[in-house]
């Protein structure tokens, strides 16, 4: 197929050649995960960003079930990818009410320490999806590795509070 999608990220329409895989539903969304034959890569594209597909005559790419799953199912979210590291997060005794019985991703592992806040570790490629994740907690939830995860959430905190001010 030849697709025309607006990309939201970069808020530009774009035009991809792509072989279909499967569709998935995903957090209330449809996504078409699809060799990308211009990117030559797996990509996903949310079908409500699709505002046209049309059929070419080039031969279609198929993969196996297996391949897909180690692209879009290894990190954290929706951003497909390999697995570059773990996100250790701490999440109050209050909050862990709930997020204690939420699976965050398969491959997850967990643990209270004495105080009873809990600690969830999670491998991430891409880190967009992970930190609005981890801000919809609030006060709630700590990151405690890596760095750079850590300190993006604090940049975004920091703007955040720019809009607040007295």
């Amino acid at each position: 197929l030849e697709i025309f999608h607006f990309n939201k990220g970069s808020n530009k329409d774009t035009s991809r050649q792509v072989s279909p895989q499967q569709l998935v539903y995903y957090r209330d969304n449809w996504y078409l995960d699809a060799f990308c034959h211009d990117k030559d890569d797996l990509r996903s594209f949310s079908l409500d960003g699709i505002k046209q597909a049309r059929k070419i005559g080039s031969p279609a790419v198929s993969l196996p079930q297996s391949a897909l799953k180690s692209a879009f199912e290894e990190t954290y979210g929706i951003f497909a990818g390999k697995r570059t590291k773990v996100a250790r997060l701490k999440f109050t005794p209050f909050r862990a009410r709930w997020v204690s019985t939420e699976i965050w991703h398969p491959e997850q592992k967990s643990s209270f320490d004495q105080d009873g806040n809990y600690l969830l570790e999670i491998p991430y490629g891409d880190e967009r999806e992970l930190i609005l994740d981890i801000l919809r907690q609030g006060a709630d939830c700590e990151v405690l590795s890596p760095d750079t995860l850590r300190l993006e959430v604090v940049r975004r905190l920091k703007e955040a509070l720019k809009s607040y001010k007295d």
